[in-house]
């Protein structure tokens, strides 16, 4: 009789444990909740409302013109590419392989001291190259090898698909040739632009100044610039006139595109850029190649050649000695955008390593980063 009440004392023991419920566990966070301000109305002001107290707590750094969640992914890429490249640049790696190439980029990227050390040397044959500029060919020649260094004085060139026919590519010539983003800022008058325009012609000084010039040559040389500039500008399309894909798609024979500007030899020009056996261009804006052709008539040959110093200088200002890193972020960086401070060296080179040799790079993080069975 005692075994049995052991036994029935037993069994409701057991029946009372498990109908009991779970032990109570802190209450789960939800970021999305957490990172709203409620202090405010919704009907207010609703980004702030459900995203005010991530504002607060995740200020946009010095060095940056935006910040988000998707750069704080963005940050832990950088930093596992740069462990990438740092142990490419210290290694003993087979020639031609992607580790060797990864880490000779990066290492001529980070070596400041040589680089500081060349100053203008490193464009010497393309500043060369403007000062035997003697006449239209010459010139047409010049403009020509710049557009395949990715520098785009006068016009602006592409290739791409055909829009029209998606099975083959075409080259797309486009309005271009211009220091500041699109055509308005040459001609809007509040007080922003007016201020930009006027940093803007400071800073073409400053760069002259920079390539040798002295300040009243170099004051000069920045309202020739700015002429050229303001005249090409003023013929290109606004940035809504340029959203119409229909408006900017002119496709016409060789012919058609000599008679727009009858001055340059296109023949010429397409050698020096390595363009051959093409029927065909796509013209974006077809007027502003008219005033291609008056301005090519209305300067002459040494206002053409402090154009394309300031064209080729400002292509590869950042690239060069701390002097011009440092005025081109001044304009371009602050002035233009309100950044505040420049990027770590480290973050421009590898932005500059994806960009160039992105794929080798790549193979790298994976092999590093990603699991074979993944």
């Amino acid at each position: 009789m005692k075994n049995i009440k052991l036994i029935i004392l037993a069994s409701v023991s057991l029946c009372i444990a498990s109908c009991k419920g779970p032990e109570p566990t802190a209450p789960v966070k939800d970021p999305l909740v957490e990172n709203m301000d409620t202090t405010l109305n919704p009907g207010d002001d609703f980004f702030k409302y459900a995203c005010g107290t991530w504002l607060k707590n995740n200020p946009i750094p010095e060095a940056e013109k935006s910040w988000g969640i998707w750069t704080l992914v963005q940050e832990e890429t950088n930093n596992r590419m740069l462990k990438v490249s740092e142990e490419a640049s210290k290694a003993t790696s087979e020639k031609g392989s992607s580790q060797q190439k990864i880490g000779d980029f990066y290492f001529a990227g980070m070596d400041t001291v040589s680089i500081d050390k060349q100053g203008l040397d490193p464009l010497k044959d393309e500043f060369s190259s403007i000062d035997q500029i003697s006449d239209l060919a010459s010139l047409v020649k010049v403009i020509a090898k710049f557009q395949t260094y990715g520098v785009s004085p006068l016009y602006s060139a592409y290739i791409f698909q055909d829009e029209m026919r998606s099975d083959q590519q075409a080259l797309h010539l486009y309005q271009g040739g211009i220091g500041l983003p699109d055509r308005d800022y040459y001609f809007n008058m509040d007080a922003r632009n007016v201020t930009i325009r006027m940093e803007y012609e400071n800073h073409l000084q400053a760069m002259f100044i920079l390539m040798g010039d002295d300040s009243i040559k170099a004051k000069a040389n920045a309202s020739t610039v700015v002429r050229m500039e303001k005249a090409l500008a003023k013929s290109s399309r606004k940035l809504e006139d340029l959203r119409d894909p229909y408006l900017n798609y002119n496709k016409m024979q060789f012919n058609g595109l000599k008679s727009l500007t009858p001055s340059i030899d296109w023949q010429m020009m397409f050698e020096g850029m390595n363009v051959k056996g093409i029927d065909s261009i796509i013209i974006g804006q077809p007027e502003f190649f008219k005033e291609v052709e008056k301005s090519l008539k209305a300067n002459s040959m040494e206002d053409w050649k402090v154009y394309l110093r300031w064209n080729i200088i400002n292509s590869f200002a950042d690239y060069l000695s701390a002097p011009f890193v440092n005025q081109n972020f001044k304009f371009y960086g602050t002035i233009l955008n309100g950044v505040k401070a420049q990027r770590p060296r480290w973050k421009r080179v590898l932005n500059q390593e994806e960009s160039s040799i992105g794929d080798l790079l790549g193979q790298l993080y994976v092999e590093k980063y990603v699991s074979p069975t993944f």
